[in-house]
């Protein structure tokens, strides 16, 4: 299908807009908007970080899944607890492939649920007491813990258990840092909220522990923020730093131990990857330490390359001609990708539609393997996400804010992608109707995507994904022809 112009594209979402009575169909259309490069304010075009609808199928998280699943859960030496019933802990346990070193259970515990396991007698006479036996049981069965936090659940800010003295009170009987998180699920519209509410509590409980602590520095001290390791990622992107000569004296969440998040403020720079879960902390740290912030994108080459030299920037000749020597390092290794893949891929057309960083980060190694996103947008996004975003693609094309799963599917039968990358729960339906999908919250079990090296592993598994002839034989059984339904029965 060609690319759509302006007046197809808005017709095209009136058209979708039409199933929903008056207000819903009100509401719908200030999410959605076709881009338009020359628009300086996203807010004049698009409403962002809104409450769902009632009844129109969100694919958004919660509070907590933002803290315990994003920012905190990663933290590799430290215990985690789920305060509240055991579902939601064991959901996030381990979903999203946070790859770290250490031993399970000896000195890392983020692939382990530990919960207080709420029943009713809980509801009705409160939690407080189990908490703290619980936090007993922890510290002896896994003494080598460096720290506990509390991620609270729907049912702690409903019943009002006192997190907070809790975790003062176990915190100066076991003489480890005990970090009360408020993210209970039901706060805010998002699990963005949870992001902000992680970001304080790691302000308040961790960051000032070593304020006064002496640190060997050096004028190359650089810490990686926003990077969760999927696959790997935070090694591959943290090889490409030190190669430039760089020091990372931390990196968190994924990978990421007590003892970095609490040295961060000894660093000259903090290099943010996701804006959107780490940008809290990172002002908080320019405005109390004085500690400058910069975004960068280790999403393909074109973009590895502007990142380079933009944190090169911030340093002296020495580093900005070793980021040079980078760049023509894997000069030659990116071009033999491209040369391989490109030809598999070019003209190819993208929908987009994940958390995070990814709808737009992701666009230019898109492009550098000649592939177009036609399509893109965020699940719990705000207006700063969408300013950034208009600037990666091209006009024309569709933006979706807290995309309906109805509306999802209808796009993506007008506009006929040849991939989409989304999230696990859009994944089966999309694959059943046939059209090749990647599952771009966690890489489909692939990885890492950052980086020189996670170059190579993207353009691979795109090239497998929308070229693997499987996706012709998948039919709905009410579309198969008479002659094919015919030869089933005969076969049966």
């Amino acid at each position: 299908m060609a690319v759509m112009t302006r007046e197809e594209t808005e017709a095209l979402i009136q058209e979708v807009l039409e199933v929903y009575p008056e207000s819903a169909k009100k509401d719908r259309a200030k999410h959605l908007m076709i881009n338009d490069q020359s628009v300086t304010q996203s807010k004049k075009c698009i409403t962002s970080n809104r409450k769902s609808l009632p009844g129109v199928m969100t694919i958004r998280g919660c509070a907590y899944a933002g803290s315990k699943g994003v920012v905190w859960g990663p933290i590799k030496d430290m215990v985690h607890i789920s305060h509240g019933p055991v579902g939601c802990g064991q959901y996030s346990r381990a979903g999203r492939r946070n790859y770290y070193v250490g031993m399970t259970g000896v000195n890392t515990f983020g692939t382990i649920n530990f919960t207080s396991d709420f029943q009713e007698k809980d509801i009705v006479f409160g939690g407080d007491k189990k908490l703290s036996k619980l936090i007993d049981e922890i510290e002896t069965l896994f003494p080598l813990n460096k720290g506990i936090t509390i991620q609270s659940e729907c049912p702690v800010g409903l019943i009002g258990d006192d997190i907070e003295a809790v975790a003062k009170e176990k915190s100066k009987e076991i003489g480890k840092t005990v970090v009360p998180v408020r993210c209970e699920g039901f706060r805010g519209v998002s699990q963005s909220l949870g992001h902000h509410i992680a970001n304080d509590s790691v302000r308040d409980w961790v960051l000032p522990k070593r304020d006064d602590t002496e640190f060997d520095s050096t004028p190359y001290d650089v810490s990686i923020l926003g990077d969760y390791n999927i696959g790997g990622d935070a090694w591959s992107s943290r090889t490409l730093l030190e190669e430039m000569g760089l020091r990372v004296v931390a990196q968190w969440s994924g990978d990421g131990t007590l003892s970095e998040m609490e040295l961060t403020p000894k660093v000259k720079l903090n290099l943010l990857h996701c804006y959107r879960s780490m940008n809290y902390i990172s002002r908080h740290m320019e405005e109390k330490y004085g500690i400058p912030w910069v975004e960068y994108n280790f999403f393909g080459p074109t973009k590895i390359a502007e990142s380079l030299r933009k944190i090169a920037s911030y340093f002296d000749d020495r580093i900005k001609e070793n980021a040079e020597r980078v760049i023509e390092k894997y000069d030659s290794q990116n071009k033999a990708i491209i040369e391989k893949y490109r030809p598999r891929l070019q003209g190819k057309r993208v929908m987009l539609y994940v958390g995070g960083l990814r709808p737009r980060h992701v666009v230019g190694a898109y492009e550098d393997l000649g592939m177009e996103v036609v399509g893109a947008g965020y699940e719990f996004g705000h207006n700063d996400d969408y300013d950034r975003t208009i600037k990666e693609l091209g006009n024309t094309t569709l933006i979706y804010d807290d995309l309906t799963g109805y509306e999802f599917e209808e796009f993506v039968k007008k506009i006929k992608p040849d991939l989409i990358g989304s999230g696990v729960k859009e994944k089966y339906i999309f694959q059943k109707m046939g059209v090749p999908f990647r599952q771009m919250h966690s890489w489909d079990y692939s990885g890492p995507y950052h980086g020189y090296d996670g170059f190579a592993i993207f353009a691979r598994d795109m090239d497998m994904t929308l070229n693997n002839p499987c996706w012709k034989h998948i039919h709905a059984p009410w579309k198969r022809t008479a002659e094919a339904k015919e030869k089933l029965v005969a076969n049966a």
